[in-house]
Parts: C-alpha cells; structure tokens; sequence
C-alpha cells in the first residue's frame, strides 16, 4: 500500500511541476507557441472527450469534428452581434461558451437512442454521417453561418477584463507585455486542466466503471443492473459536450470559424491523438493532441530550415504531407510495439522501475489492477475455508 500512495504522490508532485511550468512559459514563448499551445489545449478537452467515449465506454465515433463545430458556431453566433450578413445574439462571452457545450450535449443526447441501438464500426458509420450533414448545415446556412466564408468570432471577455489587446489594452507581468495571446493562455489552461479533472474523476469513479462494464460485455453489465442504453448515452452526452467546449476554444484561437476546419480529418485526427495517447487514459490524449497537433504547425514554420520539405503547392513534400506520413508511421509503431500507447509504456516503465527497487517490507496486496491500456484486470478472489465448505 505504501508503494501505491508514493506512486499517487509522485503523479502529483509531477502533474503539479508542469502546471507551474505551464504557468510560466507565456513569460518566455514568442507569438508562434503561444498560438500552437492554445490550439494543443483545445484540442486535448475535444481528445478527453473522445477517449471517454471511445477507450473507456468502447463506443466508436467518427463524428467528434461534428460536435466541435457546433460549439464554435454556437459560440460564434451567441457572443457575435447582428450585421447586414450574418446574424448574432450579444451574449456575453461566458454565456457564449457554456452554451456551446450545452448545445453539443443535446445535440449528443438527440442522437443517443442512435448510439445506444448501435456499436461498433455501425456506430462509426453512423456518427460519420453527421459530419456531413452538419458540414451541408454549416455550408447552406449562411444567415446565421456565413456560408463557405465563415464568420468572425468576438473575443472573450469576463467581468470587464478582456482577452484580447484591449481593456485594458497595456498588461504587462515581470517586464513582458500580455496580450491577447498571453491571456487567452491562462484561460484556455484553466478550462484544459478543469475539464482533465473532471474526466479523471468520471474514468475513475462509478459511473466510469459502468462504462467500462458496458465496454466488456452489454450482457454482464446489464446482469448487474446497469442501464446499457442510459450508460451509453450518458458517455455520449459527456463526450458531445466536451467536443463543443473544444470547439469553442478553436474559434476562440482563430478569431474566424469556417467550415473547412471541422472536416472529417479533424475526427481522424482526433482518433490518432486518442490512440497514440493510450485508449482510455486523459494524460495520453493529452499528449496525444500534442502531439498531432503541433507536429504540422511546427514543421510548417521551420519549413524552410529542413532540406527534406517544400513549400506548399510546389510539388515536393510540403509540411502537411509529411506530418500525415509520421501519423501514419506513428499508428504502426504504436499498434506493434506500445501496446496501449504511450501511457500504457509508461505504466509499464514505471512497474519495472518500481519491481528493480528493493521493498521497504513486505510486498503489499494490490486488490485493483490494470492491464496495459488502464482497464481493471480480472482478480481472482481468494477462497477462505468458510467458500470452501
């Protein structure tokens, strides 16, 4: 048991060093990483969501990019204000956001009796389905969309203070100068770090093991007295809520929405940060979304120092195609040699490590463990002399 807690204690020391290192990197990161982080932390609550639906609860969707761009357009048309092209409510911008995320969940919980009669790649294909009819929405829609165009997104505000270079419009902390970039930082992290903690305590706690059980076997776990359908509506609610607050935030790091970004190589795209992550794990869809997405941004700004890219359109191996070649390459290893992704090789590291230290005493019975991608492993209950009978 002592083992365990000094595990629990070491995640948290380090979950606690990078969000202080979190806190601190506005203070010395130029405008490009600045603008890479916010869209790495957006996407992540939009990949927490997936691996909730998909690795915990087992439920396939190919549709995530669908639910993101009904929390940007939800936003964008709640917080914009009315012109001669496009429409706009004037909400306020904290409204804005929570309405985006409510929004998705009903469009989540409209489509559940969907998802709980399917499973499986029938569900994906399902879910593939929305994409293209919000994408034919988005499109025809112009009054309140702005067509192919898009629309601008108003930047957020709270309580007077905006996230933007403009009341006040000179914040400077420790000599450096925060403007919108910086402070839409500290406000993507604090939705990044609260929507982990509430994902963590989901996978965790009991309506995460129903999940899980629906996951194993619909049979079993409807022999325990789970609610299949509510349970695999539930995630799914969960899940569209999460992509909406992701969806949100990307407008909010665009400034513009339009409908090419929420394609269907988002909800691939998505897919790849959940699985490189680690089916199932909030920290490796974390990385995950990391990951995939910085890799094409990074290589596009510093293009022009690798002697193996060239420019967009001119034929060679423009930044884009390389970042889907590694994609792909990276799947392959992933699905040979790290079996669970990356969080199930550093469960694994962190086993080994912790069986070549000496015990401080006796080895302590561990009632609860995980496989490889995070799921409970059977346990084989101890027969006493009473069961034996």
């Amino acid at each position: 048991m002592s083992e365990l807690h000094g595990t629990r204690w070491r995640s948290r020391i380090g979950g606690l060093v990078l969000v202080l290192v979190a806190l601190t990197l506005p203070l010395v990161l130029s405008d490009f990483w600045l603008q890479t982080g916010l869209f790495v932390m957006a996407t992540a609550i939009g990949a927490v969501g997936l691996t909730l639906l998909v690795g915990v609860a087992g439920q396939l969707s190919l549709g995530h990019a669908a639910f993101a761009a009904i929390g940007a357009y939800v936003y964008a048309w709640s917080t914009g204000e009315s012109t001669t092209t496009v429409s706009g409510a004037g909400l306020p911008p904290l409204a804005g956001l929570v309405l985006a995320a409510v929004v998705s969940a009903l469009v989540g919980a409209a489509f559940s009796p969907v998802a709980g009669r399917l499973r499986g790649i029938y569900l994906g294909l399902a879910t593939l389905g929305l994409v293209f009819i919000v994408r034919h929405l988005l499109v025809n829609l112009d009054q309140w969309t702005g067509g192919f165009t898009g629309r601008s997104v108003e930047s957020f505000a709270l309580g007077g203070f905006s996230f933007s270079n403009s009341d006040p419009d000179y914040l400077a902390v420790a000599g450096v100068e925060f403007e919108g970039l910086h402070r839409l930082w500290y406000l993507f992290l604090v939705l990044a770090l609260v929507a982990c903690w509430l994902a963590g305590n989901l996978r965790s706690g009991r309506t995460g093991r129903a999940w899980a059980n629906v996951r194993d076997s619909e049979t079993a776990a409807a022999a325990m007295g789970i609610g299949v359908a509510r349970a695999k509506a539930s995630v799914f609610v969960v899940s569209s809520a999460y992509a909406g607050l992701a969806g949100a935030m990307l407008a909010l790091a665009y400034g513009r929405v339009a409908p090419d970004v929420f394609s269907l190589t988002a909800s691939v795209d998505f897919l790849v940060m959940i699985v490189l992550g680690g089916l199932g794990s909030v920290g490796g869809a974390v990385v995950g979304a990391l990951f995939v997405t910085a890799l094409p941004l990074v290589l596009a700004e510093y293009s022009g120092s690798l002697p193996f890219l060239a420019a967009p359109g001119s034929g060679g191996l423009d930044p884009s195609t390389a970042s889907r070649i590694v994609y792909g390459l990276a799947i392959i290893a992933v699905l040979l040699f790290l079996r669970g992704g990356l969080a199930g090789a550093a469960r694994r590291l962190r086993h080994r490590s912790s069986r070549s230290s000496p015990p401080a005493g006796p080895a302590p019975h561990d009632p609860i463990s995980t496989d490889d991608v995070g799921r409970p492993a059977a346990v084989t209950p101890s027969r006493s002399k009473e069961t034996t009978r």
